[in-house]
């Protein structure tokens, strides 16, 4: 029986399937402007042949270890071959939310604050939520603003932090013992019908800051890198 197309993102597709899970069809898309690969960007700039298959191998690998960890996610399997992945059903937080985990002072948080640190300062593991929304530049909001707003209650908030926080640290060990420092990552969390909070989406390059020397490393070159 053929798979029910439910939606169609500008780097997956997904589907839904028998057996109440569902399918995310990884692409060659990625965001960007100018025919210049951007993950930051809010539209598909251009296609890089096999992006779709590294960064389904990078969420694998890592969706695997935070599972031995212990810690809930939304990944069931994989398959390399038509490179999708098999994830439980999640319902998101509001209409979308972004977690960053920050290990150093650099990007947006930087641009904020540099009246208050120094570029690339050591941060304690710090998490802060934007809501995702293009428009309005992704708002930052706070734990009581969540609250208030009806988008989650404090236990889930509580979860959200300390397992991002974990994930974070499993993130970076990794690319430590490969020579390169995380500087900051972004997450996505959904949670089950029990409002049980679960990582979703994606861990791939394109969704962390990673430096080896004091230099950025490129998305595309961190995959390559990681897998050498």
């Amino acid at each position: 029986m053929e798979n029910k197309l439910v939606y169609t993102g500008k780097t997956k597709n997904v589907y839904a399937l028998d057996n109440g899970h569902y399918l995310l069809k990884f692409k060659d898309d990625v965001t960007g402007e100018n025919g210049k690969f951007d993950p930051g960007a809010n539209q598909v700039g251009l296609s890089i042949e096999g992006v779709g298959d590294i960064n389904l191998r990078m969420s694998i690998y890592f969706f695997e270890k935070i599972r031995e960890a212990g810690i809930r996610t939304h990944y069931v399997s994989a398959n390399l071959d038509d490179t999708t992945m098999e994830v439980l059903p999640a319902k998101v937080f509001g209409k979308g939310l972004e977690v960053v985990c920050r290990l150093r002072a650099v990007g947006s948080f930087f641009r904020r604050y540099e009246e208050y640190c120094e570029f690339g300062d050591k941060l304690p593991s710090y998490v802060e939520m934007t809501f995702k929304n293009d428009a309005k530049g992704d708002p930052l909001v706070t734990k009581d603003g969540l609250i208030v707003l009806g988008v989650m209650s404090s236990e889930q908030y509580d979860a959200i932090k300390l397992q991002t926080q974990q994930i974070t640290k499993i993130v970076a060990d990794e690319m430590a013992a490969r020579g390169m420092e995380l500087y900051d990552i972004k997450f996505e969390f959904g949670y089950d019908e029990d409002g049980n909070v679960m990582l979703i989406d994606e861990i791939a390059s394109g969704n962390m800051r990673v430096y080896k020397d004091g230099e950025y490393i490129e998305p595309m070159d961190l995959s390559e890198l990681f897998f050498a």
